[in-house]
C-alpha cells in the first residue's frame, strides 16, 4: 500500500493555505490547477479557486483544494501528525502554527519521553507535532 495523503478542503482561502503549507512544511510544489483551467462545472465566483494542488518533499505531503460549494469545505475530528526528525524542527513548525493559529497543548516535554504539542492552525485543522527525544537527530 502507498502512503495516505492528507487532503484538505477549503472555500476560497486554499491558495493561502498552499502558501502556508508550501512554506512552513518545506514543500515543493507540483502545480495548482484552478477550476477554470479545466471543463469541470463549478459556479463563476469559483473560477479561480484551487480544484487541486499537491505538496511534497518525498516523504511528507498534502493535497488540498477549495470546494466549488459553500459549506462543503472545512475540518473535520481528524488531526494531522507530523513526526518531527529533530527539536529544532518541532519547534520551528510549533512556532509557525501558531501564526493566528491557537495552541490546544503547549508545545513540552511528555511522560512518554518525546517532545509534543496539538495546534489549531488559521485555517482551522489540527495539527499534532512529537519529536521522539531518544531519536539520533
Amino acid at each position: 500500500m502507498k502512503p495516505v495523503i492528507p487532503y484538505l478542503s477549503f472555500y476560497g482561502n486554499g491558495k493561502d493555505a498552499a502558501i502556508f503549507y508550501e512554506t512552513i512544511f518545506e514543500l515543493e510544489n507540483t502545480g495548482i490547477m484552478k477550476y477554470s483551467d479545466g471543463d469541470f462545472p463549478h459556479p463563476p465566483e469559483a473560477a479561480d479557486f484551487i480544484m487541486h494542488c499537491h505538496l511534497t518533499n518525498g516523504n511528507f505531503s498534502i493535497m488540498l483544494a477549495d470546494s466549488a460549494t459553500p459549506g462543503e469545505s472545512g475540518t473535520t475530528n481528524v488531526a494531522l501528525m507530523v513526526e518531527c526528525e529533530s527539536e529544532e524542527e518541532v519547534n520551528r513548525l510549533y512556532n509557525a502554527l501558531l501564526e493566528d493559529g491557537k495552541a490546544i497543548m503547549e508545545l513540552q516535554d511528555t511522560f512518554w519521553g518525546a517532545k509534543y504539542a496539538k495546534v489549531l492552525d488559521k485555517f482551522g485543522y489540527t495539527w499534532d507535532l512529537n519529536f521522539e527525544k531518544g531519536q539520533v537527530e
